[in-house]
């Protein structure tokens, strides 16, 4: 028998995606005076039959793309008629829907600070021995949007500090709010000494058009997003966008169809076009659970 702390360790999760476990039923465990503890054996024959424990009870999932907004996995998922639709809830509620069973898929950007790697440490997290592979969407260029003449000489993340500089917030679940917190630190710089937006932007053309109406003087964004407005752009960080799904899942013919889409010179011509895309290893598997 395992304690919670001691199957943690074994499953290398942490102690609180245990209890989600749990409380989803989806890992043995016995309760003993008022105590979870976890049989061996069958820890390990549900990690020998690859049991998912991602909701996994659901026959099947929505044919959704739920995470990080992206302009040109919006416009593949269109143009490839994979039957798919996208759901903007940022990076790290796109993969807890995924693990809930609420979406086929996520798109996530979500860098771990400790590491510097993207996504792979958050779905070792939320999906230890699931049947799940990530597989790279594309590099983006990441950086802050402002205005044209930029009137607050915004060149580094210690300027945003300067008086009556207005941020605009991104939802706290979204991989540009946490690349934003992780360079604040880095910077030094206390995000509740800043002036934030009264509402958060859910996706790149939401918080891009913040910007360009003057509903704020600075965003955190893609280049692209920057380029479809008109806006001035300060490279940040490269970052690494990827798609994660159940490893059948992947082979089924949405996943397959838009994949296959990425693959064509129409895709290419739109990287191009938007501008900030390296795609050259669209479609490289980076993990595979």
């Amino acid at each position: 028998m395992m304690n919670t702390r001691e199957v943690a360790a074994y499953l290398r999760l942490k102690e609180r995606r245990v209890y989600d476990l749990v409380r989803q039923r989806a890992i043995p465990f016995v309760r003993a005076t008022g105590k979870l503890l976890f049989p061996r054996t069958q820890i390990d024959a549900w990690l020998a039959g690859k049991r998912e424990p991602v909701a996994a009870a659901a026959a099947t999932r929505p044919p959704i793309i739920a995470g990080s907004h992206d302009p040109l996995l919006e416009w593949s998922v269109r143009e490839s008629r994979c039957g798919l639709a996208m759901l903007a809830v940022g990076s790290r509620a796109g993969v807890d829907a995924l693990v809930r069973g609420d979406a086929l898929a996520a798109a996530a950007h979500w860098l771990d600070s400790a590491s510097g790697e993207y996504n792979v440490p958050l779905v070792r997290e939320t999906l230890g021995g699931a049947d799940v592979v990530v597989l790279e969407w594309a590099r983006r260029t990441q950086g802050f949007l402002l205005r044209e003449g930029n009137r607050h000489r915004i060149r580094k993340v210690s300027d945003l500090s300067r008086k009556h500089v207005r941020i605009a917030m991104r939802q706290p679940a979204s991989g540009s709010h946490r690349l934003l917190t992780h360079l604040l630190a880095q910077a030094g710089v206390a995000s509740d000494t800043l002036e934030w937006s009264a509402r958060a932007a859910h996706a790149e053309t939401e918080v891009a058009a913040m910007v360009r109406d003057g509903q704020a003087d600075v965003a955190v964004g893609i280049e692209a997003a920057a380029r479809a407005n008109g806006l001035a752009f300060v490279p940040l960080a490269d970052e690494r966008m990827d798609l994660i799904a159940g490893r059948r899942d992947v082979f089924e013919p949405p996943l397959q169809t838009l994949l296959a889409w990425a693959r064509t010179r129409e895709f290419a011509a739109q990287a191009r076009a938007l501008g900030g895309y390296d795609i050259a290893n669209t479609g490289r598997v980076v993990f595979n659970g």
